[in-house]
């Protein structure tokens, strides 16, 4: 299981996609990708540059049913942390 460093009390997390330099659709589709292999209660953890993220994952949490823990900000990238939905 990942965290990150003493200065940032972001929670755990099981996996980390690193999506930094790709422009949407490409963040999105790899988190789904990531999601899909991963366990119901898993947390990933997406680190992106695009722009357009924040709206982005904001958006595919509220379509897939995935819940999105936290959105933050951390220089010029984006962090952010999903949690898996239960299956259907």
């Amino acid at each position: 299981m990942g965290s990150c460093g003493a200065t940032n009390r972001m929670m755990p997390f099981d996996v980390e996609l690193d999506v930094r330099r790709l422009a949407c659709p490409l963040p999105i589709l790899r988190a789904k990708k990531s999601l899909a292999a991963m366990s119901s209660g898993q947390v990933l953890k997406v680190v992106a540059t695009d722009a357009g993220s924040p709206n982005d994952f904001i958006d595919f949490c509220g379509k897939t049913g995935n819940e999105l823990l936290s959105s933050t900000t951390e220089g010029d990238e984006f962090v952010f942390l999903i949690r898996r939905r239960a299956p259907e």
